[in-house]
């Protein structure tokens, strides 16, 4: 029989090339082989061992290398016999034991040079009190399988999970718990008076024996290990919906290369805009290439496609420094190629550390949120290509899925109101304190510190130990890939807002019950919009998350009217008095050094303020957006000056304080302003 073997010599038949060969000759790493036929042939030892066919014959087998993993496991003093096993076997080989002191002389009985083996076992048998047939038997294991030959096997024994069980028993119970998958869970005996029902519809009553009580719930619990029959029926379908083989992982060389979207309710209770508790969804995109939460949108349970499209246009626009922000946050502060990106878009001298990217291709599932024509259109029109998921396949868009999990972790649990995955989660008294534009703004701050966090996923491959946060990724990326992300200019971003079509009258445009008025529209009061596939009427585009401004597209000279809500003075809790003071403040710190404790600190103080909830005893409030006046225009030094001053005690109830607009990002107006 041919085998294998660690040395080759000369005269040793050897099979290569499908023929049988001679070796005849050894020079350095050359072998002459000579077939049957008489021909002759110079090989490269290595392309002769690496053959698949190549084979020594009529050559003795090597030992197996012995499972040192094994044997580590084992008690010690199994291992221990061994040893001393060894010791008995070696002498009775060589005339000493292992590692014989120098000058040792075998023992009387085993001195090879007067002795021979038969009698070497024989003595050894007697000295040990057991059978010729034990002696042999230990160095023919040892001899093929070195120590572990010689561990007592009733150790190292497996077991049947199934015992003594009738084969067919086993087979029905298996196939119930397949059944189970789908259904609401039950308990062990139901599944036990099911088996036995559907094992005398088979085989009759009385024809597979079946085991007693205790024994057939011990049965069950072993076939049922891992499947979570009796456990959470969410975590049984999972399970059983995983694919047998491996999991392939997602990669993507570069930022953009492959943005995932998803949307789940977030496990925490908001005030919707009536005051009745609900809960919010939360629609999220992730670079799986970065791993950066690239945008993050908050609605009432119910997301829509406009919900979505929104989601693009804010993850290609800058991400603005607020007020109440650190100046940890500062995109200047950190470390992704602020430089380099400030001359694209001088808008990035005050936005905050969170990259821009431009999405190459968005991984959905085939939810009606994303399964749209609005959402399609909004990618056609951005020169993004949709991959939808399989369905029923959550792995396909795996990283998205991971970051809800660690959104919760994070984010959720630390906020006011959070009320866990389910009922039997939930504490005693848990209330909404916070709004749907309060929570967006707590996590849109979050969402620089995730930037700044190292990732699992993100791992140095050089430095196992060292995890990249997603902005030093996206640092690492830009330089390696060249990636330039091309942001939306205003034009397009208001283009990507959600639309409604109104009449322009007197008193202005209303939409959800909000009057919204201003000089420009002086001329189209109660003029048709020309458009006769819609009435006349004008088209307006709106922000879900900023209720201070609409945008109405001007048919008659191609531009945009920017529309004020009417009673947005009388808001007092937007905006206090100290915004464009901190704002400012935030500018002037914005060139020095930024420390992870500065980060971690920050990070401290969100999280503390979310689980407290709003402040309900002062006006004082963190602004919920991008901070921009309601005329669209930089502060004058005036205006600065009176911004700087200590903030005014709270007024009495019958006045109203002052106040400055609400807005968001506005992409035009933003530019201008920090231009």
């Amino acid at each position: 029989m041919g085998v294998r073997r660690s040395v080759l010599r000369v005269g040793d038949r050897v099979v290569f090339d499908g023929d049988e060969h001679v070796v005849v000759g050894l020079a350095g790493t050359s072998v002459r082989l000579r077939a049957d036929s008489g021909a002759h042939q110079v090989v490269l030892a290595a392309h002769l061992m690496a053959a698949m066919d190549f084979t020594v014959l009529d050559a003795a087998s090597l030992p197996a290398v012995e499972p040192f993993g094994l044997l580590d496991m084992l008690p010690a003093d199994v291992v221990a016999a061994a040893q001393r096993w060894r010791e008995h076997v070696v002498e009775v080989d060589t005339g000493l034991p292992p590692n014989p002191a120098p000058g040792a002389r075998p023992r009387d009985g085993y001195d090879p040079a007067v002795t021979s083996l038969a009698q070497r076992q024989r003595a050894k048998a007697a000295e040990l009190g057991v059978s010729l047939r034990t002696i042999e038997g230990k160095r023919a294991r040892y001899a093929a399988q070195g120590l572990w030959g010689l561990v007592d096997q009733r150790v190292t024994r497996t077991f049947e999970l199934t015992g003594q069980s009738d084969p067919r028993l086993v087979e029905v119970i298996e196939e119930m718990l397949d059944a189970e998958t789908t259904q609401s869970t039950g308990t062990r005996s139901r599944l036990i008076r099911r088996v036995i029902k559907r094992v005398e519809e088979i085989h009759g009553p009385g024809v597979v024996p079946l085991p007693g009580r205790s024994a057939f719930y011990v049965l069950i619990d072993r076939l049922s290990v891992g499947r979570h029959t009796f456990g959470s029926a969410v975590t049984r379908r999972q399970m059983a919906n995983r694919p047998d083989g491996m999991f392939t992982p997602t990669f993507a060389m570069r930022p953009g290369e492959q943005v995932q979207i998803d949307s789940t309710p977030i496990d925490v209770m908001v005030l919707a805009e009536d005051g009745v508790p609900v809960r919010a969804d939360l629609t999220i995109a992730v670079d799986v290439a970065t791993r950066s939460l690239c945008a993050g949108v908050l609605r009432p349970v119910g997301t829509k496609a406009v919900d979505a499209s929104l989601l693009l246009a804010k993850m290609m626009v800058p991400e603005p420094m607020r007020p109440g922000w650190a100046a940890s946050m500062q995109m200047a502060s950190s470390v992704l190629p602020h430089e380099r990106l400030l001359s694209i878009d001088a808008r990035m001298r005050e936005a905050a550390a969170r990259p821009v990217i431009v999405p190459d291709q968005v991984v959905i599932d085939h939810g009606k949120v994303f399964v749209s024509e609005v959402f399609e259109r909004a990618c056609e029109r951005l020169g993004i290509s949709i991959q939808p998921a399989r369905k029923g396949t959550p792995t396909d868009k795996a990283v998205v899925e991971a970051t809800f999990t660690a959104i919760k972790t994070l984010f959720a649990q630390h906020v006011a109101g959070f009320k866990g995955a389910n009922p039997t989660l939930r504490g005693r008294g848990v209330e909404a304190v916070w709004t749907i534009g309060e929570l967006q703004d707590l996590f849109d701050e979050w969402v620089i510190y995730w930037q700044h966090r190292g990732h699992d996923a993100l791992r140095d491959p050089a430095a196992p130990r060292r995890k990249l946060s997603p902005n030093e990724k996206y640092a690492a990326l830009v330089a390696a890939a060249g990636y330039l992300p091309i942001t939306l200019s205003g034009t397009d971003y208001l283009e990507l807002l959600p639309v409604k079509w109104r009449q322009i009258n007197d008193y202005g445009i209303r939409i959800d019950n909000r009057v919204y008025d201003s000089p420009e529209l002086g001329r189209y009061r109660r003029q048709p919009s020309g458009l006769a596939v819609k009435r006349g009427l004008w088209e307006v585009h709106y922000d879900p998350y900023d209720l201070s401004r609409v945008f109405v597209r001007n048919h008659h000279d191609g531009g945009w009217i920017t529309v004020a809500w009417t009673h947005l003075p009388m808001v007092a809790a937007p905006f206090a008095d100290f915004t464009w003071r901190h704002a400012r403040r935030l500018v002037t710190e914005s060139g020095r050094d930024v420390t992870e404790t500065e980060i971690a600190r920050a990070l401290d103080d969100l999280l503390t303020r979310a689980e407290h909830g709003p402040d309900t005893t002062s006006h004082k409030v963190a602004a919920r957006t991008r901070a921009t006046t309601s005329t669209h225009r930089k502060p004058t030094p005036e205006s600065a000056t009176e911004t700087e001053q200590p903030a005014p005690q709270r007024q009495p109830k019958s006045e109203t304080a002052e106040v400055i607009a609400f807005g968001v990002f506005d992409a035009d107006a933003e530019a201008e302003r920090w231009i």
